[in-house]
C-alpha cells in the first residue's frame, strides 16, 4: 500500500478553505462597504452558490468520463484566479454579478474532484479523511482572524487583493498534489449506474436534507458579520468568533473516527440537524449576549463539522468508484442550491422582517431535515 501524501493533500485543503474563510464572513461586508442594499447583497452572495447547482455536475461528469480529475482541479484553480481578477476593472452591480458567476463556475469545479482524489489516496480508510480535511478548517481560522484584524487597520478596499493572493496559493497547492484514481475493484459502480444508485433507499432523502441544511445556513453565511457589527461587535472580535466556530469544527474532525466507531452515519446526521435548529434560534434572537453567542459558535462543530464528515462518508459508501465524482458533485450542487435559496430569502427578509424571523426560518429548515432523516433514512454502514 502506497504511503498517503498527507501534507500535500492537507496544503490544498488549507489554501482552498482559506478562500472560504475570506468570503463567507467578509464578502457581504465588502458589498455593504460598496453601498449595496441587503437585497442586492443577498443576490450577489447567492450567485456563487447558484453556480454550485451547475458547475459540480458538469465537472463531475467530465471527471468520471475522462478520469483527469487532477487536471480539472488545476485548470479550475487557475481559471478561478483569472476570472476573479476581473473585479479590479469595475464595481457596478452587473459587473460584480458577472465576476461572481465566472469565478464560482471554476471554483466549484475544484473541490468535488479533489475529494475523490483524496479518498483514492486514503485507500479506503475513509475515517482518516477528517484528519486531512481539518487543515482546511485551520486555513479558514487563520484567514478569518487575520483578515478581521487587517480590516480594522486598513480599508475594505484591499479585500479583492487578499482574495487574489489566496487564490494564487490554491493554484500552487494544486501543482504539488500527486494524482490518484479510485480503485476499480470497488464494484458498487457496476450495480446499474449513477441513477440507480441514487434511487437506493435513503439516498434521495439524504440529498434533500443536504439542500435543507445549506438553506438553513443562508442567513449565517450572508449576514452574520453584518448582524454582529450592528450589535456592536468589532471586526476583529467577529473574526475571532468565526474562528471559534471552526476551531470547534477541527476538534470534531479529530475525533470523528472514534464517533463513527460507535454511532451510525444516520444518527450523526440527525444530531447535526437538531443542533443546527437550536443554533439558528440562538444567533437570531440572543446574539447580543456574549455567552450565548460563544455557545452558538461552538455548535458549528455539529452544523458543519460532524454533518460534513458524515455526508462525505455517506456519499463514499453509497456510490461505486465510477460514480464517486458524480456523487460528490451532486452533494456540492444541492448544497449550492440550498445555500443560494438561503442567501436569497435572507436578503429579502433581513430588512423587512429582521434577524429573528430570518434565522427562525433557518431553524425550521433544519428541523424539517431532521424529520426526513428520522423517517426516510435507514441505518447506514459506518466507514471503515
Amino acid at each position: 500500500m502506497a504511503p498517503i501524501p498527507y501534507w500535500r493533500l492537507s496544503s490544498f485543503y488549507l489554501c482552498y478553505f482559506a478562500l472560504l474563510g475570506a468570503t463567507a464572513p467578509f464578502l457581504a461586508l465588502y458589498f455593504d462597504h460598496l453601498g449595496f442594499s441587503p437585497a442586492r447583497i443577498g443576490e450577489l452572495v447567492a450567485i456563487p452558490m447558484l453556480m454550485r447547482c451547475i458547475a459540480p455536475n458538469l465537472w463531475g461528469w467530465l471527471g468520471d468520463r475522462s478520469g483527469q480529475r487532477l487536471l480539472i482541479v488545476r485548470v479550475g484553480a487557475l481559471a478561478t484566479l483569472a476570472t476573479f481578477s476581473l473585479i479590479f476593472f469595475a464595481k457596478s452591480y452587473a459587473w460584480l454579478a458577472l465576476v461572481m458567476a465566472l469565478h464560482a463556475f471554476f471554483w466549484h469545479a475544484v473541490l468535488p474532484q479533489f475529494e475523490v482524489i483524496t479518498l483514492a489516496h486514503l485507500h479506503g480508510q475513509t475515517s482518516r479523511y477528517s484528519q486531512v480535511r481539518l487543515w482546511g478548517s485551520i486555513g479558514f481560522i487563520l484567514t478569518v482572524v487575520g483578515l478581521g484584524r487587517l480590516f480594522e487597520w486598513l480599508s475594505l478596499d484591499v479585500y479583492p487583493v487578499a482574495l487574489v493572493v489566496i487564490m494564487g496559493g490554491i493554484v500552487l497547492a494544486s501543482l504539488w498534489v500527486p494524482n490518484a484514481h479510485p480503485p476499480e475493484q470497488a464494484e458498487r459502480g457496476d450495480r446499474g449506474g449513477f441513477l440507480r444508485q441514487l434511487m437506493m433507499p435513503g439516498v434521495a432523502a439524504f440529498y434533500a436534507c443536504v439542500a435543507l441544511m445549506q438553506l438553513s445556513h443562508g442567513p449565517y453565511y450572508t449576514f452574520l458579520t453584518l448582524h454582529l457589527e450592528q450589535l456592536g461587535y468589532a471586526r476583529g472580535t467577529i473574526g475571532m468568533l468565526w474562528a471559534l466556530g471552526v476551531v470547534a469544527e477541527v476538534l470534531v474532525f479529530l475525533v470523528m473516527s472514534r464517533i463513527f466507531a460507535r454511532v451510525s452515519i444516520r444518527r450523526v446526521l440527525l444530531a447535526s440537524f437538531l443542533l443546527a435548529a437550536v443554533r439558528w434560534v440562538l444567533l437570531g434572537s440572543f446574539a447580543e449576549l456574549p455567552a450565548v453567542l460563544l455557545l452558538a459558535q461552538v455548535m458549528h462543530a455539529a452544523t458543519f463539522g460532524s454533518f460534513h464528515a458524515a455526508a462525505i462518508a455517506f456519499v463514499q459508501s453509497s456510490f461505486g468508484a465510477r460514480q464517486q465524482g458524480q456523487g460528490q458533485a451532486l452533494y456540492a450542487a444541492l448544497a449550492g442550491t440550498g445555500g443560494a435559496l438561503g442567501a436569497l430569502y435572507s436578503g429579502y427578509s433581513w430588512k423587512l422582517l429582521g434577524p429573528d424571523f430570518t434565522f427562525g426560518m433557518a431553524s425550521v429548515a433544519a428541523l424539517l431535515a431532521a424529520v426526513i432523516i428520522a423517517t426516510r433514512m435507514k441505518e447506514t454502514r459506518n466507514p471503515s
